[in-house]
């Protein structure tokens, strides 16, 4: 009751007031304007027509008229050039960077799954683990000797992993064949549902690579974010093209997606042919390093949940 009567002036349904705004309570002019000057509110309510709530829902720039377009051609045709523009200032004409990488991502995750068969077959799933502890036979799961669980002897065990982890592996492990083979037999689909995450994490992770081999310049460490956040969703449309495509379109994608970072980073650190090379193979080594062992570690996630 107490909760209640505190909440209770915040449950009052305002009321429209002829001549004022809907939003804010700002006094309108006359004529009415389409807009409130104080908030910019529409002046005239009414429920939206579903192309306006499509609009609403997926943004203004999904329209033909928004900043989609603009961004989307700048993206795939001129490398580096959002990421020089976003340093330039010119901001609120393109799609903002965190969300053009959402965007693309999600539509290229979600082609991905459509397009692909993600689920073993039976043979193929009870070839993977078939454990049978009679045997004594050594069976290891990990990134490192030292980051590993398994069978020793017939017996589990689990070493420099969480304990959440070693829980699941350890119950997974005393389940009989059947369910293992089921376990794995869904385990591309898990995979690729946690891929999206597991890529979001990675972002920083470029970024600070690109802060380390890129020192001289003393960019700050959001500057290096956003250009791998543009490199990131470029690299993602590859993969859309990758999934959906024919053969040349897949060797285009991969062509494109290897030569585009080199000209890209030419173009936003401003270095010379033989500065970059260098340094985009030693960001390349570094983020391959590091993408391999999250890669590792999620299909041992998706392999326990």
């Amino acid at each position: 009751m107490k909760l209640m009567s505190l909440l209770r002036p915040y449950m009052v349904v305002p009321t429209p007031e002829p001549g004022h705004c809907a939003n804010c309570r700002a006094p309108l002019s006359e004529p009415l304007p389409k807009f409130c000057g104080a908030c910019g509110q529409e002046t005239k309510i009414k429920a939206p027509t579903l192309w306006e709530f499509l609009q609403q829902f997926g943004g203004a720039y999904i329209s033909t008229e928004g900043a989609l377009w603009r961004t989307l051609w700048r993206l795939l045709l001129l490398p580096g050039q959002l990421t020089l523009e976003y340093f330039a200032g010119r901001r609120r004409h393109y799609v903002l960077p965190v969300r053009l990488y959402l965007t693309i991502s999600v539509l290229a995750l979600v082609l991905l799954k459509l397009t692909s068969h993600l689920e073993l077959d039976e043979k193929a799933a009870q070839g993977i683990m078939q454990l049978d502890r009679s045997e004594k036979r050594e069976v290891r799961i990990g990134i490192l000797d030292s980051h590993a669980f398994g069978l020793h002897e017939g017996k589990f065990f689990c070493e420099g992993l969480p304990d959440f982890i070693c829980q699941r592996a350890e119950l997974l492990s005393s389940s009989d064949n059947a369910a293992i083979a089921r376990q794995m037999r869904e385990l591309p689909a898990r995979f690729v549902s946690h891929l999206g995450s597991a890529m979001f994490l990675l972002l920083p992770a470029y970024a600070f690579w690109l802060k380390l081999i890129y020192f001289d310049k003393r960019r700050r460490y959001t500057e290096h974010l956003v250009c791998s956040l543009h490199l990131h969703s470029f690299w993602f449309a590859m993969l859309a093209l990758i999934v959906s495509g024919s053969g040349l379109l897949t060797f285009l994608a991969v062509l494109g997606a290897m030569i585009y970072p080199v000209i890209a980073l030419h173009r936003v650190y401003a270095t010379r042919w033989w500065s970059t090379g260098w340094r985009v193979f030693s960001v390349a080594i570094l983020y391959l390093t590091t993408l391999t062992m999250v890669l590792m570690l999620l299909g041992i996630y998706a392999a326990l949940t």
